[in-house]
């Protein structure tokens, strides 16, 4: 901190409550009031420097003892006695912290240098520009102390010169320590104002200017990141970094904003609360208007805390749809958490915010077409003679499919996270099947390697909402692909009384087909069972998937092979709804028929219906066989 002393007499400021005055020979013939304090003075060295107390006198010249009242001095009290012990030639102390109130005081006063060469304006501006605005932290603390006097400092230009001091040393290197930083935060060591570095001093990190300007009301703070990112040196990555700091340290938990309605009984309170909240939702609004445009430059873990603050804060439409864009541009990068943005709808009564994800799923649709199934992969046996042109073309060839993998690598990392999301949100009974069905159903089919991960979402949500009648259980399970399920996901559905009939035989058809296939018990199979089978041949040869309930379900829905052959077991529902004659008339969402695929499934061999036929009871009456 840079300090700069003016003048060679000692203090002789005497002070009472609420008098001042100062010890001479002479009496008194000015008294200045300022702010509820009077100043017993004299006339001929204040005026002989202050051109306002020239004319104020000048007004009234009736009185031997004049009276001067100061009532909006800026400053107060402290800056007055900067000023007047200046003009007494008193030794005065100057530093960051009081430069702006006492360049204020002087303006004030008109202390320029047409009433006195070497006035404290002068003086001021010189100590101003030469040693405040070299200094890192003094930059900083004054920027923080105009404030405090916001049109004055406007006026005189101080708040934009500090600015402009804190961006042009933040961008002549923004990622390693300025030669100006002569304080510690947080452990740091200090640098000596001639840019030496001491014994101690640690190694500076990225982004070391964050913290510090981190201080700054959201105005300024404002204003000075904007000059930041105008300067184009300063990587997106670190103003992403910065403004993370800077919303930590000013955005409290917001969760308590949740009930306020309900909780808050006074009026005082209420109002008290809501302008708190009023300026939280106007520093989360500045700080969502400068978040970098490259995609990355902050995390989705960062966006989601600021899109469900704004939920809280009900911020404006425009910053949550900006924040659902910016997640949904890097939506492979989010965890299922990121997406559960707790909803404040009185309408829906819906835990989470579905519109937002749906929102933000689209966003992420919208990046860019990928190919419909996996890119293909290089081949192994290349020509060893191939000329220049050839291998150019190769080359280029090979970026083009890497850029396509990257986007279908995407989609599938996406997919997981969806289905990862509808099994959180299945559990709400205020969910609507529409909703649910449309986020399931927004991705393209290839997405989806396995669809364990999704009929588990479903089974979650028919347990939620037993109250689904037959049209729409039907219509929810047209998102599941039978075909993709594991072997462990096959036996559960078998056994699901909740599915409808049409999807557990499915699943007991294609799983008694695809067992009969890879075992060889089958060599003629009907050409359009072939095709079915044969483009999903690869799903049948993976190794099936742990079905642990980990916390999800009860332990006695978890998904295994033994809950099938268990003598308890719910297989006999299957067995009754066999004899739903509207269920049988319906055709397979494929666009196999029924008769065809009855067929289909009786020319297997007997082993493979031996198989089946274990999921029955045991017990059946000969009529019920016949």
């Amino acid at each position: 901190m840079k300090f700069m002393k003016l003048g060679s007499r000692p203090d002789t400021f005497y002070t009472t409550e609420a008098v001042r005055s100062v010890s001479s020979e002479v009496s008194s013939d000015l008294i200045v009031q300022v702010k509820g304090s009077r100043y017993m003075l004299h006339k001929f060295p204040l005026l002989s420097k202050c051109l306002r107390l020239q004319r104020l006198c000048a007004e009234n010249l009736e009185s031997q003892q004049q009276i001067v009242q100061l009532p909006d001095f800026p400053g107060g009290v402290e800056a007055f006695e900067l000023c007047a012990k200046f003009c007494y030639g008193i030794t005065i102390t100057l530093s960051a912290y009081n430069i702006v109130s006492a360049r204020c005081a002087a303006e004030y006063l008109q202390m320029t240098e047409d009433v006195e060469k070497g006035n404290l304006i002068y003086k001021l501006e010189v100590f101003f520009n030469s040693c405040i605005l070299q200094g890192w932290k003094d930059s900083v603390v004054t920027l923080q102390s105009t404030k405090a006097y916001p049109l004055w400092s406007e006026d005189l230009g101080m708040t934009s010169r500090c600015i402009e001091a804190i961006a042009s040393k933040i961008l002549a290197n923004p990622s390693k320590m300025c030669l100006s930083h002569s304080y510690s935060r947080r452990g740091r060591d200090d640098i000596s104002c001639n840019g030496s570095e001491s014994q101690r001093q640690k190694p500076a990190t990225k982004g070391w200017w964050a913290e510090d300007i981190a201080e700054l009301g959201i105005d300024l703070y404002w204003r000075t990141m904007i000059a930041i990112k105008s300067g184009g040196k300063v990587p997106s990555n670190l103003v992403g970094d910065a403004l993370r700091i800077y919303a930590a340290r000013w955005l409290p938990n917001i969760s308590k904003y949740i009930s306020v309605d309900n909780e808050v009984e006074s009026e005082p309170e209420m109002d008290s609360i809501k302008e708190v909240t009023s300026k939280h939702r106007l520093l989360l609004e500045s700080i969502v208007s400068l978040l970098p445009a490259e995609k990355g430059s902050v995390s989705s873990g960062f966006l989601s805390k600021l899109l469900k603050a704004a939920n809280i804060l009900k911020a404006s439409s425009a910053s949550k749809n900006e924040l659902a864009r910016r997640i949904g541009i890097q939506l492979d990068e989010a965890a299922v958490s990121d997406l559960l943005i707790p909803s404040l709808s009185y309408t829906s009564n819906m835990l989470y915010d579905v519109d937002v994800a749906m929102t933000i799923l689209e966003q992420f649709m919208l990046q860019g077409q990928s190919p419909p199934t996996s890119p293909p992969r290089a081949k192994r046996d290349f020509e060893r003679r191939r000329s220049r042109s050839a291998e150019n073309i190769d080359f280029e060839f090979q970026e083009s499919r890497r850029s396509s993998s990257a986007s279908h690598s995407s989609k599938l990392k996406v997919a997981k996270l969806v289905d990862g999301y509808l099994q959180e949100i299945a559990r709400d009974v205020n969910v609507p099947l529409s909703k649910f069905t449309a986020i399931a159903s927004a991705l393209p089919e290839f997405a989806r390697v396995d669809h364990d991960d999704l009929y588990k979402a479903i089974d979650i949500y028919l347990k939620g909402h037993p109250e689904l009648n037959k049209s729409d259980r039907k219509r929810l399970c047209r998102i599941l692909d039978c075909r993709k399920l594991s072997v462990e996901a096959c036996m559960h559905a078998a056994q699901n009384e909740m599915l409808p009939l049409r999807v557990v035989v499915q699943v007991l058809f294609f799983e008694q087909a695809r067992a009969a296939m890879a075992g060889g018990q089958v060599t003629d199979l009907p050409s359009n069972i072939k095709a079915l089978l044969a483009t999903h041949n690869d799903h049948s040869s993976r190794p099936a998937a742990s079905f642990s309930n980990n916390g999800m379900t009860p332990a006695d829905d978890q998904w295994s092979v033994s809950g099938a052959k268990s003598p308890k077991s719910k297989l006999s529902t299957l067995k009754m709804k066999l004899a739903e004659d509207d269920d049988l008339d319906e055709n397979y969402q494929d666009g196999i028929g029924k008769s065809s695929r009855v067929k289909a499934f009786c020319m297997l061999p007997n082993r493979p219906k031996r198989m089946l036929s274990k999921l029955w009871p045991s017990n059946r009456s000969t009529s019920e066989k016949n």
